[in-house]
């Protein structure tokens, strides 16, 4: 999505405004014990009682409202009937249909007590997120996502999961300009323009360069003893500092 009017915006901003509250709320409700489809729960009422719809809902059909991923799982994890576990990474991924507007959002948390590596590992992920925004300019290459991210990955010792990565939003969950991939791609020739709509989501982990499918056909695990981390922005490229409209 390109904004193209200012309705444009004021509804982006307020799906992105309601993606983030949801987030920290669930972020904010994690305890050892909790089931997964419990703190998913949490995340369902909040949508609804905003008129919203969960979009990988709407989507594609997800069998939740949001998506929760622990500490193997890189992505799409299924809520369910798991506990959540003292020392877990978990992750959780937020997006919502709000009036017509998309936002997408998620954050990464490790269940006390940590480690000096999860620690780091989660450090790291916010890191490159927050270096990427600083990419996101009008008239620089789309490249430089990728390439910010993998350079605050390696720093911190760690790899980037090279098949998930950023995209399109704004009227869809996912649309133009497609995948940006959270790795330094030497075909990747495309350029970002003004008012363009996208998330940034570096996700980060221990050991994988990929993930693969857990046998649920959702679920995306960097695989046995791997863990990984995962932020997400969506913002509006400018031609200064991006508008994130999923800020806290």
């Amino acid at each position: 999505m390109t904004i193209e009017t200012d309705a444009d915006l004021a509804g982006l901003q307020r799906a992105g405004r309601l993606v983030s509250e949801v987030l920290h709320t669930m972020l904010g409700a994690l305890e050892p014990g909790m089931r997964t489809d419990e703190l998913d729960t949490i995340g369902a009422r909040l949508l609804a009682a905003a008129g919203a719809q969960s979009a990988p809902q709407a989507t594609y059909g997800f069998p939740a409202a949001t998506c929760i991923s622990i500490n193997d799982e890189a992505a799409h994890g299924v809520p369910g009937p798991r506990r959540i576990a003292a020392g877990d990474v978990v992750n959780i991924d937020v997006s919502a249909v709000l009036d017509g507007y998309v936002a997408d959002t998620g954050g990464t948390r490790v269940v006390p007590p940590d480690t000096p590596l999860k620690r780091r590992l989660v450090w790291t992920a916010r890191q490159a997120l927050d270096e990427a925004l600083g990419a996101a300019r009008a008239g620089a290459p789309l490249r430089g996502i990728g390439r910010t991210i993998e350079r605050a990955a390696r720093r911190g010792g760690f790899r980037v999961i090279r098949n998930l990565g950023s995209h399109g939003v704004g009227r869809a969950l996912h649309e133009e300009p497609g995948f940006i991939p959270g790795f330094d791609d030497p075909h990747e020739r495309r350029t970002l323009h003004e008012g363009l709509v996208i998330t940034i989501e570096p996700f980060i982990s221990t050991r994988a360069r990929w993930a693969d499918d857990a046998g649920d056909g959702w679920t995306l695990t960097g695989g046995q003893g791997n863990f990984s981390a995962q932020f997400e922005h969506t913002l509006v490229v400018t031609r200064g500092a991006p508008l994130v409209v999923t800020r806290h």
